[in-house]
């Protein structure tokens, strides 16, 4: 049977996110995929869809939204792949019950703001330009793996290469639960 797996996308949704058909391409095969678009998560509405006014309407409202939404459909024990906010909803949803296996979060925003950590595992994931790398410190005193790739930026994730990488690692995580005995 299938690994369950809960793709949240970024800030954008499906708006612009042809790059996520490029992760269903390579994941769909192995993974049980649900996918959340996470401004219906959220139901914000913005008059001007800027990279602005979509993070004060996540930050004002919208993400406490898009939590409580994907705490009523989700039930199930899955594994979450998720993108820029996506990443806070999952960690966030984690930490007040969300069935999680694990978390792989590319670029999530502010998440050293968080002072708890998801009992599961957690990677994330960056640019080396991003500007929201969490500190050493943070994620040592959670024991949370950051990794940096070089020359990239917050949107790295929708970079094929990086896609790739990224499906990657989660296809290994699959193979070797697989044929473990």
């Amino acid at each position: 049977m299938a690994e369950r797996l809960v793709i949240l996308s970024d800030i954008w949704g499906s708006r612009k996110g042809l790059w996520i058909t490029s992760y269903l391409g390579y994941l769909q095969q192995y993974y049980d995929i649900v996918y959340y678009d996470i401004q219906q998560l959220s139901d914000i509405e913005v008059l001007i869809h800027s990279h602005e006014n979509l993070n004060e309407a996540f930050l004002n409202g919208g993400l406490d939204t898009a939590i409580a939404q994907i705490l009523k459909k989700e039930s199930t024990p899955s594994h979450y792949l998720t993108f820029g906010f996506g990443g806070n909803i999952a960690w966030r949803g984690a930490l007040k019950g969300l069935p999680v296996k694990s978390i792989y979060a590319a670029s999530p925003s502010a998440i050293d703001m968080e002072k708890n950590r998801p009992d599961c595992p957690v990677m994330l994931l960056y640019g080396e330009y991003d500007g929201q790398i969490p500190a050493l410190e943070w994620s040592a005193l959670l024991d949370i793996p950051v990794e940096t790739v070089p020359k990239f930026g917050r949107e790295l994730y929708s970079d094929e290469k990086i896609i790739r990488m990224i499906s990657l690692r989660l296809l290994e995580t699959v193979m070797k639960k697989h044929y473990q005995y």
